[in-house]
């Protein structure tokens, strides 16, 4: 299936590695210029010149997205490259483990920051560009535990989820009869190197082995390829009556019924 993204524009946010480097990844094959950012210099710049490799232009910013200015200088460096952007993927994130009891009001900020007032900046900094290409998507990665409980210890990562899907609809909502689509993506336990899974399932593979079981009734771990291939559809206009929508792409471990 062709979907016909050859030529938009897109910006990736935490794309130096992880779900954001495969996405990056998946839109370049598909024939997108991208703009990708992150932290990490030496690795954003890794993953852009294997990227370029192939020969899609890639403009790689090293930059925090939780910066007052980042979003404008991240938006701003990419028109400038490009002339315009189509697609944003808000996928940076984080967390703080923790008790909420024990939790701190600087866990809180910089959880809040990194998982939810990035992404918002982000977001409404790029509307203008959008409005001006005539439309365009804006997809926020999410998890299925902004969707259900995550249990212990993850009251920042449940709460700040919830915003971004929560958010995502109203946004939806808004912006829909200027043909901005807005979307989230709810990956369920996702494994790729270096990951938290993976290293996990080094480190206890037994343990691991047990979670699979009780946990993931596909009988193995997601990947980052298949979230990349999910979004790539969801950015395209192939899926251009979806908006407003949360999508599990998690192989049925999710318990929540809407």
């Amino acid at each position: 299936m062709d979907l016909n993204l050859r030529g938009k524009t897109a910006i990736i946010t935490g794309a130096s590695r992880g779900i954001g480097s495969y996405i990056a990844r998946a839109l370049a094959a598909e024939g997108c210029n991208l703009a990708i950012c992150a932290r990490g210099e030496e690795q954003l710049r890794h993953t852009a010149d294997e990227i370029s490799a192939a020969g899609t232009p890639v403009l790689a910013l090293p930059l925090d997205v939780t910066e007052p200015d980042a979003a404008a200088r991240l938006v701003a460096a990419t028109k400038e490259r490009f002339g315009t952007v189509d697609i944003l993927v808000n996928n940076v994130g984080g967390n703080r483990r923790g008790a909420f009891a024990e939790l701190s009001d600087e866990d809180w900020e910089s959880v809040l920051e990194l998982n939810f007032k990035a992404h918002q900046r982000c977001s409404r900094e790029v509307i203008p560009a959008l409005r001006a290409a005539g439309g365009g998507v804006i997809l926020f990665i999410a998890s299925i535990f902004g969707r259900e409980a995550g249990g212990a210890g993850l009251a920042i990562y449940n709460a700040t989820k919830s915003a971004l899907i929560s958010m995502a609809k109203i946004m939806a909502v808004e912006l829909a009869g200027e043909g901005i689509r807005v979307l989230s993506v709810a990956p369920g336990s996702i494994r790729f190197p270096g990951g938290s899974w993976d290293k996990r399932c080094i480190e206890d593979p037994e343990g691991m082995a047990a979670f699979i079981e009780q946990n993931l009734p596909i009988g193995r771990f997601g990947t980052a390829e298949e979230i990349a291939d999910v979004v790539a559809f969801l950015v395209s206009d192939r899926a251009s009556l979806i908006t407003g929508a949360c999508i599990n792409v998690d192989g049925g471990q999710s318990r929540s019924l809407i």
